[in-house]
């Protein structure tokens, strides 16, 4: 499930760079911007934040799963050396 999610957002995360290098090839391009190139360059931004935020939620909830996953085996190791006592 979380493989699916990070895949997700990286998924999302390149699409919008991917978006974002588009609208600045356009923009280079014409000589002003318009109204709707701001207006659309700001909702890009917009996006870009929200990407960015809920790929570190993601990256967090990531480590704090393999945290929680190398304290259960050291819990089990533990328990294996006191068994072989």
């Amino acid at each position: 499930m979380k493989y699916k999610t990070n895949a997700i957002l990286a998924a999302l995360v390149a699409g919008t760079l991917a978006s974002v290098s588009a609208a600045s090839f356009a923009q280079t391009n014409s000589d002003t911007p318009t109204a709707a190139d701001q207006k659309a360059a700001k909702e890009q931004s917009k996006a870009d934040k929200k990407a960015a935020v809920a790929q570190a939620k993601a990256d967090k909830k990531k480590t704090e799963a393999q945290s929680e996953a190398n304290e259960a085996a050291a819990d089990a190791k533990l328990k294996n050396a006191k068994k072989a006592e």
